[in-house]
């Protein structure tokens, strides 16, 4: 019998102390600190990130922001200069980059954690999503600096010493979860699946459709950047481009600008990043301190363009009286390159074009920041098919893609009218701005020499690169930057005012960060390049 009672007493105990103790593991959870999140609100941040509006991501530059539009990378893609120094200058200041694409990829690995323990399905729309997120951001990591890590670099805490990989290796996994995730998007329409949040998903609502169709497009992106490298027998870039446009069933691509991977600014929306980076709100604080910069603004003029209009100011201390200012030789910019001490005078006497007051300070939304878009993908594949990697009339693209990106500014090539809207010099009010009108014949602005496609290969290629940096015009990240390394079109402008003894860089210094805590394994990726130093002027095997 006392037996039995000290068994009672036993599992009474028992019973008490685990009810205890469950209440004292409730009682340690901090709701305000989940040790779960669903997969949707992590996809809605990595999204953010990517656009360069987050707290990481931001590609290169120290500060999230470097690839928004008027950010730092377009200043580095000489699209616009600081002229005042207090705020930014033109420098290329890659010796203090960072690693922050590798905290959102560690985040992609957490939302495909989170959806998969939940879902449990074979094809996750979530994954799906990841593979193109990778395959963005490793893209853009190892055309800024070279050989970067990739096997384990997603393991930290586990591994803070992450081994670099060879710069053609990770382009073939950027290739590779670039298949994997068209196949997968493909196999997910199939099966009607509606599981990806519409509401944190800002780019496409949940239509995987769209999806699929960037994939792809970014694939011709990656396979074009590639140019120099066209014969390697492991990548088969030629092959891969080909296959895209030989099979659009499989491969489909984007169809028009409505497809196009877009942030898109909503001054409604209760986060600062929704306003767009220029607005009558700092009008009166910033519209002074930047100006245009020579390398796109002759790349207009040259061409005889009439997007300039759009996009630039005239220089009033050109204009003088003229009462026709809407003449490309009122139109020019700073060079990169020049001191700023020189800029910010020549500025402030007229001599230099100013961003359009009208298109850029007159509202809170202004132009959408295009990640990936169908302007940018009509010339890439107009460069393919000119280079011989495919069949097709690359004159077709070329053309396109011209339309397109002037249908986008609001010229009709159909129409010879148009109105361009500057601020007047003695106004100082974007209310202000008032009407000039001009004429513009598409047709004889394509049979000049400069623009027709060339019937031989290197002026084609030179034209398509051209039209494709005008395309990419504070938009696109550091697109216009990428091709003028690879091509030498534009020619980007050099001297004080770039630092690096006036030279552009070739790519960006490791993070100091690695030579501290990794230092191993950078001096060995290093070594492993041919690099005589972690500097900004050494070749990359991309540009080898």
């Amino acid at each position: 019998m006392k037996k039995r009672n000290y068994i009672f007493y036993f599992i009474f105990i028992s019973l008490v102390f685990l009810s205890c103790s469950k209440k004292i593991e409730e009682l340690q959870n901090d709701p305000n600190n989940p040790t779960s999140v669903p997969p949707n609100l992590i996809l809605g941040t990595v999204l953010i990130d990517m656009a360069g509006n987050g707290a990481a991501g931001g590609l290169g530059a120290v500060g999230a922001n470097s690839i928004n539009s008027w950010e730092d990378a377009h200043r580095w893609n000489q699209y616009h200069c600081s002229n005042y120094d207090y705020y930014d200058n033109n420098i290329y200041a890659w010796t203090n980059g960072n690693f922050d694409p590798y905290i959102v990829l560690k985040n992609l690995v957490q939302m495909e954690k989170e959806s998969s323990t939940r879902t449990k399905v074979t094809i996750d729309p979530y994954e799906a999503v990841g593979r193109f997120v990778r395959a963005y951001y490793y893209y853009n990591v190892t055309s800024l600096y070279g050989d970067v890590p990739l096997t384990d670099a997603l393991e930290a805490p586990q591994n803070a010493t992450p081994t670099y990989t060879a710069q053609e290796t990770v382009f073939k996994y950027v290739l590779d979860q670039l298949d994997t995730a068209n196949n997968d998007f493909a196999a997910l329409i199939a099966a009607n699946d509606v599981s990806l949040s519409s509401t944190q998903d800002f780019y496409y609502r949940g239509n995987l459709t769209n999806w699929q169709k960037l994939v792809n497009s970014f694939k011709l992106r990656v396979l074009v950047s590639l140019s120099i490298k066209a014969g390697d027998a492991t990548l088969n870039v030629p092959a891969q481009f080909a296959a895209i446009l030989g099979n659009p069933g499989k491969y489909p691509i984007f169809a028009g600008p409505q497809d196009d991977m877009q942030f898109v600014y909503n001054p409604g929306g209760t986060n600062s990043y929704s306003l767009y980076p220029f607005n009558p709100s700092n009008f009166g604080s910033v519209a002074a301190r930047f100006n245009m910069a020579s390398t796109y603004v002759d790349a207009l003029t040259g061409l005889k363009d009439p997007r300039v209009f759009v996009t630039c100011e005239p220089a009033w201390g050109l204009v003088a009286n003229d009462p026709v200012p809407t003449q490309f030789k009122y139109f020019t910019g700073a060079s990169t390159g020049e001191s700023l001490a020189t800029m910010y005078n020549n500025a402030n006497a007229g001599l230099y074009s100013f961003i359009n007051r009208n298109r850029y300070y007159s509202n809170f939304t202004g132009d959408p920041n295009v990640l990936v878009g169908y302007k940018e993908m009509c010339f890439n594949i107009a460069e393919g098919i000119a280079r011989g990697w495919t069949t097709g009339n690359a004159e077709d693209w070329y053309k396109t893609g011209i339309t397109a990106s002037m249908a986008f500014y609001g010229i009709d090539v159909t129409k010879t009218s148009f109105t361009a809207y500057f601020l007047p010099p003695d106004k100082n009010s974007v209310t202000q701005v008032a009407p000039y009108p001009y004429n513009f014949d598409f047709n004889a602005y394509y049979a000049q020499p400069t623009v027709k496609l060339s019937t031989d290969v290197n002026t084609a290629v030179g034209q398509i690169v051209l039209q494709k940096y005008i395309v990419c015009f504070e938009n696109s990240g550091y697109e216009g930057y990428y091709n003028a390394r690879r091509t030498g079109v534009p020619a980007f402008q050099g001297g004080t005012g770039v630092g690096n003894n006036g030279v552009v860089p070739k790519r960006w210094a490791y993070p100091t960060s690695e030579q501290v805590q990794n230092k191993s394994n950078w001096s060995a990726a290093l070594q492993a390049q041919g690099f005589a130093a972690d500097d900004l002027n050494q070749t990359m095997w991309l540009l080898k």
